[in-house]
């Protein structure tokens, strides 16, 4: 719980997009803000009701005790362009420090790895592996609130949303700046246990790409080698991170 969303062409069909597009595991992670967005005035945060404030409080606090957990997840990304969903369900590991893995079933087999500074995308279709740079100082809060980092009320105005099919409380984040990756983030939170049961990140285009989590274990020791990736003989590897030769 790393980039905005692919901006398809009007006359092409939409790409396929994941949990690390749009925001929500790891939201607009790989591209930096803009200069203008720097330079950009940040507005003063307006104070939180009693009520979310202390829920936000709850909520930090139980990222900020967990030290690895694994969850299943289903993934609708609503195309705002075209009209249409595309969802996908698969399973999302993480362990601290900020190591996730994305492992995704339906509707292909496809798995995403975030660790350290890189992201990993493996394509066994394609047979591909693809390694790209990712800035970790550029993340959101609203991504690392859940390593157990950052402070969301210091980034966003966060205020309760009206939600009639919402299993938790809903939260709507604001950005207190202007913010290029996205528009907004809603996070719907267990009020018993204070975890994230979905996230929402609305995309600049108004796309939403949102992530259930389904049965979230926390604290059950998963080993650092889970997040590594062996691709078999054969599979192409396309390291981004590496200078190209003159």
């Amino acid at each position: 719980m790393v980039q905005p969303a692919p901006a398809p062409k009007p006359a092409a069909a939409p790409k396929p997009t994941t949990a690390l597009d749009a925001g929500t595991a790891v939201p607009a992670a790989a591209k930096s803000p803009d200069a203008g967005t720097a330079a950009s005035a940040t507005k003063p945060a307006p104070k939180m009701t009693p009520e979310v404030k202390t829920l936000v409080d709850r909520m930090q606090a139980f990222y900020e005790k967990t030290n690895d957990f694994k969850s299943g997840f289903k993934q609708d990304y609503k195309y705002k362009t075209f009209r249409r969903t595309q969802s996908s369900t698969g399973t999302v590991t993480y362990k601290k420090p900020g190591l996730m893995r994305w492992e995704y079933a339906n509707p292909s087999p496809r798995t995403f790895v975030l660790a350290g500074s890189k992201v990993y995308a493996y394509d066994p279709a394609a047979q591909t592996l693809s390694v790209a740079a990712v800035d970790t100082n550029q993340l959101s809060a609203s991504v690392t609130f859940l390593f157990g980092q950052g402070k969301l009320a210091d980034e966003f105005a966060i205020s309760k949303g009206d939600c009639k099919d919402c299993k938790g409380t809903l939260l709507v984040l604001d950005p207190l700046k202007t913010e290029p990756r996205f528009r907004q983030v809603r996070l719907e939170v267990d009020p018993a246990s204070a975890q994230v049961l979905k996230s929402t990140v609305v995309d600049p285009d108004g796309s939403e790409n949102t992530i259930s989590f389904l049965e979230l274990k926390t604290n059950v020791g998963i080993a650092a080698d889970s997040f590594k990736l062996n691709p078999p003989e054969g599979t192409r590897v396309d390291d981004f991170t590496k200078a190209k030769a003159p």
